[in-house]
């Protein structure tokens, strides 16, 4: 319950399907807490301020709208972050800590991600969305596709879901090579696929898939220099997070046709601005951060929301994130 008694008031943003009452049983808040699902996105502090101040809790989807310092101190009544997935970088852990929030997470299921992975390249490959809008438009063959059978997949990252998309690779009879600051060969060769210098997979790889975690390390990992060693009829794949890939030397490469063309589905703003290139550049292929949203991930995310706010209503938080140090 909020002061006095009352209602706690719990603001639920970003549900851009309003989805979020049916993925998820909030019964378990009856009588106990008001909850508001907001399917817009607020850009502007100050309009996300004003919208934020009456609530106690405050749910978000992923990194959709960020929490830093200046706004949780402009939210006197908030009491209790609820934030998907299990770790958040755009929220103030710290920041809220000093104040007594406690941030919660959830579960988080990474087949999506790979799913979608795969999805876009497999789109890219075959000139998917041109072949599709030509059958629409009473046409019929218009492009040529790559291959994938005896062709390299570079994997930039071999974490848990590079590992899944490089399994698939040799699946479908592809030379699935990796790279990462820490990789090592034996890694590499758990999941089957073969470790290289960062070099040599730019310079080699017909798809290069990206599957970091953006920290101050990976920012720009993907720069001028990398596109640059990219062979001209390379793809770039990115379903990780915008940072990850230099957005201006990405698109001067593609602007330039100096690579085949990218398959993103994460940006360095999201939503993407109406007039971004990205949006139009012909040999851009672009999903809006789709790949966690799926029925099975949106189930886990919204039923441990539930669960976290009924926990902290009982006076004892679930799947608090911690302070880290420094």
């Amino acid at each position: 319950m909020a002061a006095g008694g009352a209602p706690a008031r719990i603001a639920v943003l970003d549900d851009y399907q309003g989805v979020a009452r049916a993925c998820a049983d909030w019964s378990a808040l009856d009588g106990r807490a008001d909850v508001t699902v907001f399917r817009d996105h607020l850009d502007d502090a100050e309009a996300l301020v004003a919208r934020l101040l009456p609530f106690d809790v405050v749910c978000v989807m992923r990194e959709r709208t960020p929490l830093p310092a200046p706004i949780i101190a402009r939210l006197p009544n908030l009491k209790l972050i609820c934030s998907t997935a299990a770790r958040n970088a755009s929220i103030d852990v710290a920041a809220a800590a000093a104040r007594g929030i406690p941030v919660c997470n959830t579960g988080y299921t990474s087949h999506g991600a790979a799913e979608l992975t795969w999805a876009l390249l497999l789109a890219a490959a075959r000139h998917v969305p041109a072949e599709a809008a030509s059958v629409r438009a009473g046409g019929w063959q218009t492009t040529v596709g790559g291959d994938l059978y005896g062709h390299t997949l570079g994997l930039v990252g071999l974490g848990r879901i590079g590992a899944m998309i490089g399994r698939v690779g040799l699946a479908f009879g592809m030379e699935v090579i990796a790279w990462s600051q820490n990789l090592s060969p034996a890694r590499a060769a758990e999941v089957g696929v073969r470790a290289v210098d960062k070099a040599t997979l730019f310079a080699t790889a017909d798809y290069v898939s990206v599957h970091l975690v953006l920290s101050d390390r990976s920012r720009g990992i993907v720069g001028a220099d990398e596109l640059a060693g990219m062979k001209p009829t390379a793809w770039l794949v990115n379903t990780s997070r915008g940072p990850l890939v230099d957005e201006g030397a990405l698109i001067d490469a593609l602007r330039a046709g100096r690579i085949g063309g990218a398959a993103l589905d994460v940006y360095d703003v999201e939503p993407l601005p109406p007039a971004h290139p990205l949006r139009t550049l012909p040999n851009v292929l672009a999903t809006p951060h789709v790949g966690f949203v799926t029925r099975d991930t949106y189930a886990v995310f919204y039923r441990d929301t539930v669960e976290n706010i009924v926990a902290w209503l009982d006076g004892a938080p679930i799947r608090v994130t911690e302070v880290r140090p420094g």
